[in-house]
């Protein structure tokens, strides 16, 4: 059985504006360097095989890790780990998208996995593309720590738990926390939710 942590990039300019970034190779902002360099990780987590999106904000935030953990080995890249293209909605907040758009944007997002920006991908053409890598990485069964992006995070809870994105989550996924899952031939499950990645007095969510 392999065990997959999740972590999302640090901060961006773009993150504390609540924009869409999708593809954009948004770098970290000052003060996203700063929170990753205070991040601590559960230490089976950093002893794993890492992995990271191609953009820029997820290859900056595991370089930033790396030093702080003394990794030697070369940062493996994987394409399917890239964050869900927005499209032409790139750069907007979703506040002013449902503002602008109103009841059609209601029905849009009402759709679920199939939400689908203009010319970007829905939660389960996402889906699709991480299947492959699923399953190398469960076909290796050893730890594995992926720096990745919102969606991707959100598509593979979604595959884990059988949420069909439509409505609220069973669970919240946190800004700035780690995400546990386990594989194997079966599929992935949820293992844990929300490991704070710093000192902190709120407890790890458990997905039971």
């Amino acid at each position: 059985m392999a065990t997959l942590f999740l972590l999302r990039h640090g901060p961006t300019e773009w993150t504390a504006a609540r924009r869409l970034q999708g593809r954009s190779d948004i770098p970290l902002s000052a003060a996203g360097r700063s929170a990753v360099e205070a991040w601590q990780l559960p230490e089976r987590a950093a002893h794993g095989a890492w992995i990271s999106s191609p953009l820029g904000r997820a290859t900056e935030t595991a370089a930033i890790l790396r030093r702080r953990y003394r990794q030697v080995a070369p940062l493996a890249i994987d394409a399917c780990l890239v964050e869900m293209s927005f499209g032409e909605w790139e750069g907007q907040t979703l506040a002013a998208l449902r503002s602008l758009h109103g009841p059609a944007m209601v029905e849009r997002e009402g759709r679920g996995l199939d939400f689908r920006a203009p010319g970007g991908e829905s939660p389960r053409d996402v889906q699709n593309r991480l299947r492959p890598w699923l399953e190398r990485v469960t076909a290796e069964t050893k730890d594995v720590l992926a720096i990745t992006h919102k969606g991707v995070l959100r598509a593979l809870y979604a595959l884990a738990s059988g949420w069909d994105m439509r409505g609220k989550a069973p669970h919240r996924l946190a800004d700035n926390v780690m995400h546990e899952f386990e594989l194997d031939r079966t599929g992935i499950r949820v293992r844990r939710l929300n490991i704070p990645l710093q000192h902190a007095t709120r407890t790890a969510e458990s997905s039971a």
